[in-house]
């Protein structure tokens, strides 16, 4: 069988350098923002080209929290709007609620999969304070454009980046502008995973650092002294050290998967199945190679026969959500598309040329 993605494969690479740092960690006996974790904010913020980093417990918070910073800062006010993808996974959607905003759905481009720009605009209203891009599937957003839309309108840009490790640093140009902060998961299974829940939050913007490095550890800098009312999402020091193993090896990683969506694309040959749209620039680092077809549940099983696992991200879109009843007689046509017919097959950086070459075989055979 051909795992969808072999997470032990990938760790036992590192297994070594992980008995170390858990070695040193339990000698010094120092387990909570302790040097682990300020070298992996820095060492992160260097890899993503921007001034501060701030570990905290996972993406969700991470996104979160930056929402409750800027509602700190006065920027932000609750009840507010936020733009959102309407093909997002439902994180994406929490975060803002749970900062007591208001989402407002816009849908992708059936193509990447990834927000319209061209559809922004005409969901702006006056209650309208920020825009939250996901870089779906490890493709990078359209930032260009809708860091134009934000400037004209005096948005703030928060970027959910769970699932773009990589592609934010090798791609994107800085608009310095538009105030913005970038979101980050190292969930186990992301293209930068940690052996746990992680997360981190990246900006340029001092103010905005100042208040998360706060938030994330209770409202506090100082220990007993609480400037704001905040939460415990701290990054852990041991998933810091894993992490700090792992980066130095992401951008290898993201190479791999690369050329192994290059194979994808220029060597499935099939009209039932549709392809994603990739220019072959570094925009992209396939946290997930997601295809499309009519008959899912049919080609799913066919692989599954041919023993290649596979997933499927997402099968139901947020409006239609049971959490979310208030959605759901909305219609998204091509969102709904989307989450009908996705499926991701496999790609991660230790697969074989054989694999590949298999997993090609088979959809071509299809």
């Amino acid at each position: 069988m051909i795992k969808f993605l072999d997470l032990q494969k990938i760790n036992a690479q590192y297994q070594d350098e992980f008995q170390q740092k858990m070695k040193f960690i339990l000698d010094k006996g120092w387990f909570i923002l302790g040097n682990e974790v300020k070298q992996f904010e820095a060492d992160f913020a260097k890899y993503t080209n921007t001034k501060h980093c701030i570990g905290v417990g996972n993406g969700l918070d991470a996104l979160v929290l930056i929402f409750k910073a800027y509602i700190q800062l006065g920027l932000i006010q609750k009840g507010d709007e936020v733009i959102v993808p309407a093909n997002t996974y439902v994180a994406s959607i929490l975060a803002v609620l749970q900062a007591d905003l208001v989402p407002v759905l816009v849908e992708p481009r059936v193509e990447t999969y990834n927000i319209n720009p061209d559809l922004i605009s005409e969901k702006i209203t006056s209650k309208t304070k920020a825009i939250l891009p996901v870089h779906l599937y490890g493709q990078l957003c359209e930032m260009d454009k809708i860091n134009e839309i934000a400037k004209q309108h005096s948005l703030i840009v928060v970027e959910d980046a769970a699932q773009s490790h990589g592609a934010i640093l090798e791609f994107r140009s800085q608009n310095l502008e538009v105030r913005n902060a970038q979101a980050y998961s190292f969930y186990p299974g992301k293209n930068l995973g940690a052996l746990g829940d992680a997360g981190a939050i990246t900006t340029n913007d001092d103010d905005l650092a100042k208040v998360l490095f706060s938030l994330r550890n209770y409202g506090s800098q100082k220990k007993y002294h609480n400037e704001f009312v905040g939460i415990n999402s701290r990054l852990d020091e041991i998933q810091a050290a894993f992490l700090n193993v792992k980066l130095s090896h992401l951008s290898d990683d993201n190479s791999n998967r690369r050329t192994i969506a290059k194979r994808y694309l220029t060597e499935i040959k099939n009209d039932k199945i549709g392809l994603p749209f990739w220019d072959f620039s570094t925009n992209h680092v396939f946290h997930l190679f997601v295809i499309r077809t009519q008959n899912r549940e049919e080609l799913q099983n066919y692989l599954k026969e041919n023993e290649i696992e596979t997933m499927i991200h997402y099968p139901i879109p947020p409006h239609k959500q049971n959490a979310f009843v208030e959605w759901n007689n909305l219609s998204f046509p091509i969102t709904e598309k989307i989450h009908n017919e996705v499926l991701s097959v496999p790609i991660s950086p230790i697969m074989t040329i054989h694999e590949v070459s298999k997993v090609i075989q088979i959809l071509n055979q299809y």
